[in-house]
């Protein structure tokens, strides 16, 4: 009965740490050679195409320049790199199914301990395209799919931040930090 009353606590630590996952992907080309990127410009034609708000364009792109920069990369009129985005929502449903310990399986005459808790969010992903400039070619995608908040600016413009360093933190590849 004491790991009962610890139940709304283990639920609140997965709710609460579940909403500060930044799940990040990245592929790159092989042949490419990364040692030899050390400036990039943004990619406006690309970036136009973002389905999201230009105030969160401004956002990410901010984000995107301070971690480059932090990369020693350089803004620049003639880059190595163009820099390229796009976004994808979906609402994410969760369903938790609270057994309590009461043993596998479903059984009518059983009696309390069993209910569900829902949740729904906003899930979204940010996909970072880094584009060779002299080739036109791909060179290194990367996506961070996160929750995203949407009611408070500061902590949205925050959330932004961290999904950006999260998915930049992959590159350059053979190097990144985990």
């Amino acid at each position: 009965m004491k790991f009962v009353k610890f139940i709304p606590l283990i639920i609140a630590t997965l709710v609460l740490t579940s909403c500060s996952t930044v799940r990040v992907a990245t592929d790159y080309d092989r042949q490419a050679n990364f040692t030899g990127y050390s400036s990039f410009a943004f990619y406006k034609p690309g970036i136009d195409k973002a389905q999201i708000s230009d105030l969160d364009k401004k956002r990410i792109l901010r984000a995107i320049d301070v971690e480059l920069s932090n990369k020693g990369l350089v803004k620049s009129e003639s880059p190595d790199l163009l820099v390229s985005i796009f976004t994808k929502e979906r609402e994410r449903v969760d369903v938790y199914n609270n057994n309590f310990g009461w043993g596998w399986g479903w059984n009518p005459w059983w009696g309390g301990g069993f209910g569900s808790t829902v949740s729904r969010s906003t899930e979204g992903s940010l996909y970072i395209d880094l584009i060779d400039a002299k080739t036109n070619e791909l060179v290194w995608q990367g996506v961070g799919s996160a929750n995203l908040v949407t009611h408070n600016m500061e902590k949205k413009e925050e959330r932004i931040r961290e999904i950006v360093a999260e998915v930049l933190s992959q590159y350059p590849p053979g190097i990144a930090s985990n």
